[in-house]
């Protein structure tokens, strides 16, 4: 595994997103209303849409596409629907504000 550092807590408005690439991998990482930081597999489960495009609702981000709603803490798609994402273990240095994810 691998701590990488991916940028600082101010470049990620609260309830917004920004898309890291870690070698073949697109990650979103989400800032939530409470200012902590969440990371998961840009890709949604059911059609591959941007979750990164996708709107913060609490801890859960709707898919652009269809609306599904995933949970950023545990990568789940809440039911109805069915599926999962791969999440991010995540820290931010509350020194300087950087912001690592475990890969």
């Amino acid at each position: 595994m691998a701590k990488v550092l991916i940028g600082h807590i101010e470049d990620i408005d609260k309830k917004g997103a920004r898309t890291f690439r870690y070698q073949d991998l697109e990650i979103a990482v989400f800032r939530l209303s409470d200012g902590e930081i969440k990371a998961v597999e840009n890709r949604c489960p059911h059609k591959g849409g941007k979750l990164a495009e996708g709107m913060v609702c609490g801890t859960a981000v709707h898919c652009p596409l269809h609306d599904w709603k995933i949970d950023l803490k545990s990568g789940k798609v809440y039911e109805p629907d069915d599926g999962c994402v791969e999440t991010y273990k995540t820290e931010v240095d509350q020194a300087n504000g950087a912001i690592y994810i475990t890969i």
